[in-house]
């Protein structure tokens, strides 16, 4: 057995992923701790697994400009209290190995301090957000020295890269674009992640003909951070004329309450994607990562209206060049979120596509995969000798290679 921290963003495309891997390594023996801001402890704790406060996650938010971003999360992110604590945690817990969500610089820095096995986890693109990601980290960098506090590396080469392994949790296939980035040997794809939180439940839909016409998912972010009331409601507003049926979810973004209902169009805070996918015909999103995979798992094609989230652009561009749907302007008015809607849906195009590429999903195991690349490290790095440590290469030789061929 090994025992593992796991520094963690708990974004809402990141900590699902990052439970779903948690608990194959479980599985295997493992123990894994998860330690972030305090909006991630009860989701971690309902997951099951043991959740650490940092406590110190916002005592310099104060501190950061706040006309350009969000100074919470920028102090989460690349405040020296923060970094002092991480440092306090690791010395105390004293973990074998320890992984980071590539969100977090202070955390990447520090495990990498720490002098144990390191892995920083990218959930979404690497080569087609690297523009983005520079750019993202430079600005993180920049709020935290316009806060009064001394420079950091920002370049990925020396936060990403530095770590033993970086692991993306998406197909190489898709994630094909030009770029440099230093030691890019130790990048792998293991595939998408799709693990559902606990409270993602069965939901009932107010329609007695629910299956005769239509199904449009409205998923945009979970994240308290993206939350926009305005948002929901003109997607919803958009759909009110239309011949179909949606169900919107929010998470804890929003309060559902603040919505104006429409009768076609039912609003849950939570639901479970993985069942209402199975049901529906196209997927309105904000593009995060696995939104974007669980529709395409699914076979369904998407309108994407990007949010903030950095990979989101991204990913609209994306999907508008593979073909499985359209993209929008982050702040497109109900006409055009219709007329989207509408073309997505009677074009046989955008789903015939959208099925070419579901077939690469196909038996991918995302978190089999890059526990395999974890044990592979843990047994190279010495940190782990038990009995089921030869096992690694039975599972890894199938499941990475498997996704590093897709």
């Amino acid at each position: 057995m090994a025992r593992m921290i796991w520094l963690n963003w708990s974004g809402g495309g990141n900590l699902p992923p990052s439970l779903g891997i948690a608990r194959v390594l479980t599985a295997r023996g493992h123990h894994v701790s998860f330690a972030g801001r305090p909006e991630m402890v009860p989701r971690v704790e309902r997951a099951g697994f043991r959740a650490i406060e940092l406590s110190r996650a916002y005592e310099q938010a104060e501190r950061y400009p706040a006309n350009k971003w969000l100074p919470k999360a920028a102090s989460f992110l690349t405040s020296p209290a923060v970094a002092e604590q991480i440092r306090e945690l690791l010395a105390a817990e004293n973990p074998d190995l320890v992984i980071v969500d590539h969100m977090c610089p202070v955390a990447l820095l520090e495990a990498r301090r720490f002098g144990r096995p390191s892995i920083a986890v990218c959930h979404t693109s690497v080569w087609r957000c690297l523009p983005m990601w520079r750019k993202f980290f430079a600005m993180l960098i920049g709020l935290r020295t316009e806060a009064g506090f001394d420079a950091i590396p920002s370049d990925l080469e020396s936060l990403w890269m530095v770590q033993d392994l970086v692991i993306a949790t998406t197909l190489k296939s898709l994630d094909e674009a030009p770029g440099v980035l230093g030691n890019a040997d130790r990048l792998r794809h293991v595939g998408p992640v799709l693990e559902s939180e606990r409270h993602a439940a069965h939901v009932e839909l107010p329609w007695n003909d629910a299956r005769a016409l239509p199904l449009v998912l409205i998923s945009f972010s979970t994240a308290p951070e993206q939350g926009s009331i305005r948002k929901f409601q003109n997607a919803i507003d958009a759909l009110a004329s239309l011949p179909v049926r949606s169900v919107a979810t929010v998470g804890d973004s929003i309060d559902p309450a603040a919505l104006r209902p429409a009768d076609n169009v039912a609003i849950f805070a939570t639901a479970d994607h993985e069942e209402l996918m199975r049901r529906a015909d196209i997927v309105l999103t904000h593009g995060g990562h696995g939104t974007l995979m669980r529709a395409l798992k699914h076979g369904l094609p998407v309108v994407v209206i990007p949010g903030m989230g950095g990979d989101q652009a991204v990913n609209a561009a994306a999907a508008e060049a593979w073909g499985i749907g359209r993209a929008l302007a982050a702040d497109a008015g109900q006409d055009d979120v219709r007329t989207a809607v509408l073309e997505v849906l009677e074009s046989r195009k955008y789903r015939d596509r959208a099925m070419e590429l579901a077939s690469r999903l196909q038996g991918c195991d995302g978190a089999s995969a890059a526990v395999a690349q974890i044990e592979q490290l843990l047994v190279t790095s010495g940190m782990w000798k038990g009995a089921r440590a030869v096992e690694w290469t039975g599972l890894g030789s199938k499941s990475s290679a498997a996704a590093e061929t897709r």
